[in-house]
Order: C-alpha cells, then sequence, then structure tokens
C-alpha cells in the first residue's frame, strides 16, 4: 500500500494516470469501473493503479470524509460481487492524514485481460477512463497470453476454431457476458470475440482450454478426465447394487443442466410435521448446498488430471470428489475462508450463466442450508491429489 510521502506525490501529479480521485462514497459503479480499468492496465504499467475516496478531483483537496468500516467493507465487496470479471486483485485501506481521512483501493494488473465490468471494458487513456474499442481489446488479449498462469487460460494446443461449436458461444454465452451496448456495435471477427472473453488465443491460433470446455464439440479428446462420474448405491458402500449410473459429459454447459436435473430427480421428498396441525415438505438433502458443493468441485478440480469429479450417492450420505488438492493461497488453516482460483476463466463463466450468485460464499451458503434443512454440516477432507466432501442424510 502507498506510503504517505507517495501518496502525497500522487495528489501533486495532475498527469498520473495510474490514480483516480473521488467524492463520492456511494457511486459503487464509478468505483468498479475504475477497478476494472486498473485491472486492464492498458499503458502496461505493470504496476498498482489507486482509486482514493475522499479527494476533490479538481482541487486534489481532501473532503473531510469519515472513513467508516461499512465504507471499507462496500469497496471491498466489488472484488467478489462478480460484476468486475475476472475476479480483480485488490486491496482496501484506510490512511489518517493530518489534513483527515481517505480510503484506498490498490489493484493490481490483471493476469487475464481484458477485465470487464457488467460486460464492458474499461481502459485508461491518461488521466481519463474511456470503454476500450476492438484495437485496444486486442492489445489486452494478446498481452494475456505471456501473462497467463492457469492452466484454463492456456491454450490447447492442436486445437482449432473448428473444435468449437460457435453457436454456443454467440447465442447462449455472449448475450450473458457482454453488455448490450457493446454486442450493439460488435463488428469484431469470431476469434476476436472469444479471444476478449479469454477461450481463445490470437498469436497461436487456438481455442483455450476454458473455450474447449465449455463450448468444445469434443472437450474428452483434449481433457480425458473433463466429465463427471455419478453414482448411486443401495447402500452405504461402494460393493453395495448400484440404482443408477450416469457420465455427465460434452460441453461444460450441457453438463451443467444435465447436473441440474439429475438432482431434482434423485433428492427425496419427505413429509415432516412441524406442529399438530402443520405439515411441511422437506428434503433428504437441500438442492442448493448440493448444487453450491457440486459447483466448487466443478470449478476448482483439476482439468489436467485423467480422473473426473466424482458423485457417490449411498443411503446415508453423498460424497463428491474432485482432482487436484487445494490450490494457491488456500490452506488447511484459512479453508474456506481464503479462496483462490485454479480455473479464473470458468469461475468467471459460470457466474456469467448465472450458476454462481456471489465469489467465495459457496461453501458458506451450503453449511447455512444444510443447518436449516437439518442436516449435519458438510465434512471435507483434503489430500494432495484431491479434495472430497461428505453430506450426511438429514436424520
Amino acid at each position: 500500500m502507498l506510503t504517505d510521502e507517495q501518496l502525497q506525490k500522487l495528489l501533486a501529479d495532475i498527469e498520473a494516470d495510474n490514480v483516480e480521485f473521488t467524492r463520492s462514497t456511494t457511486d459503487t459503479g464509478k468505483f468498479a469501473e475504475a477497478i476494472c480499468a486498473f485491472s486492464n492496465d492498458y499503458p502496461n504499467h505493470k504496476k498498482p493503479g489507486y482509486l482514493i475516496i475522499g479527494v476533490d478531483d479538481k482541487t486534489r483537496k481532501l473532503t473531510g470524509l469519515k472513513v467508516t468500516d461499512q465504507l471499507l467493507q462496500n469497496l471491498s465487496a466489488i472484488r467478489s460481487d462478480g460484476n468486475v470479471q475476472p475476479m480483480p486483485a485488490m486491496v482496501v485501506d484506510k490512511k489518517k492524514l493530518p489534513e483527515g481521512e481517505i480510503a484506498i483501493v490498490e489493484v493490481h494488473p490483471s493476469d487475464l485481460p481484458p477485465v470487464r465490468y457488467k460486460g464492458v471494458v474499461y481502459i485508461r487513456t491518461g488521466p481519463r477512463r474511456a470503454i476500450a474499442h476492438e484495437t485496444e481489446e486486442r492489445q489486452l488479449s494478446e498481452r494475456r497470453v505471456a501473462l497467463a498462469r492457469t492452466f484454463d487460460a492456456g491454450y490447447c494446443k492442436g486445437s482449432n476454431l473448428n473444435d468449437l461449436v460457435l453457436d454456443l458461444f454467440s447465442l447462449t454465452y455472449r448475450p450473458n457476458a457482454i453488455a448490450k451496448l457493446v454486442l450493439d456495435e460488435n463488428h469484431r471477427d469470431i476469434e476476436l470475440q472469444l479471444a476478449s472473453l479469454r477461450f481463445y488465443d490470437l498469436k497461436a491460433n487456438s481455442p483455450t482450454y476454458a473455450g474447449i470446455l465449455l463450448f468444445g464439440k469434443d472437450a474428452l479428446n483434449w481433457m480425458p478426465g473433463a466429465y463427471v462420474q455419478f453414482v448411486r448405491f443401495q447402500g452405504n458402500g461402494t460393493s453395495d447394487p448400484i440404482l443408477d449410473e450416469k457420465r455427465l459429459t460434452g460441453d461444460l454447459l450441457t453438463v451443467l443442466r444435465e447436473l441440474d436435473q439429475l438432482l431434482t430427480i434423485q433428492i427425496e421428498n419427505a413429509l415432516v410435521k412441524t406442529s399438530a396441525l402443520q405439515e411441511k415438505s422437506m428434503h433428504d438433502y437441500p438442492v442448493i448446498a448440493l448444487r453450491e458443493l457440486i459447483m466448487n468441485a466443478i470449478i476448482h478440480r483439476s482439468y489436467e488430471a485423467t480422473a473426473p469429479a466424482k458423485i457417490f450417492w449411498f443411503e446415508d450420505r453423498i460424497e463428491i470428489q474432485n482432482p487436484g488438492g487445494l490450490y494457491g493461497e488456500a490452506s488447511l488453516e484459512n479453508f474456506p475462508r481464503q479462496n483462490a482460483y485454479r480455473n479464473p476463466i470458468l469461475a468467471e463463466a459460470v457466474k456469467a450463466l448465472g450458476y454462481v450468485n456471489k465469489y467465495g460464499v459457496g461453501v458458506a451458503r451450503a453449511q447455512e442450508a444444510l443447518q436449516q434443512n437439518g442436516n449435519p454440516v458438510a465434512e471435507f477432507s483434503f489430500d494432495p491429489n484431491y479434495v472430497a466432501v461428505t453430506i450426511r442424510k438429514r436424520s
């Protein structure tokens, strides 16, 4: 975070393009646009940008703002509310100066540009913020190749545009991910459209692994473990008779739809008396909890592994297992408070499609739903090669 000396230099530098000042404490949209622009780092400074709240943009004088905990929480929430995609790397802080208080959001350049806010790419052009045009988006997409560090961002060697179902991208995904004002003025070729959403590598002329997973004609040809194995047993062990078995394959959009249908069919209803005169319908498992935990497995799994994600449904419990251990900053000590996304492009995609409401709260939502339904909380176990969760039946 900025030192007092660095902050004073920024306050005095009227030409700086890595800082934005504002008097407002409530204009969340303006804040998010600024965070988006700094994440894109169009000038390629390779250093943080700063949104500073509590300073007049024209006079560079402090406004006498009292920085509250609520303001800091509201600023921090921009990171995980899913409107800035992919999730920005940012730190929120409060500073006390002799002239008063300010709130600072330090935003680091993204490894996965272009970054969008509500489907629009914002950049800094000199001291001003602007919407990126086609050439600027292309430059950001090409820059990503050198920056990308995650598997889903890498290009799928040997694949080409013919390996994608382009209608699935154009008709189903794109309207959910791109703002209408951008779509209405969209004259970009299909490769640039895909690349701008991190599904295509322009230099390699190949789809990324995320593109293959979401829109591929045959994802298993490139990632043999990219499917979900579902088995329901008549008993409490894998040696018991199998009641139902499914192998969910295909593009990820199809897999997610089939999972929704499968969960609805498999969950059993039971009438539970809440009083002498009332009954209410209860499930052995709350759909929301299963959905959140399965979604976690799909987003966070390793697609480099040849093993599938597994859902084993026993008489007394459900076990979900995904290949790949805890990732990045997540550890046994800080799980589930600390999130790190092994597949940030997939996480962005499922958010755009409405399968995730907000980042970083899936496990908490699942645990709350289980408790409200009368189930024990979910139990997690970790191994270097997998993460497993057990959900026990409501008694």
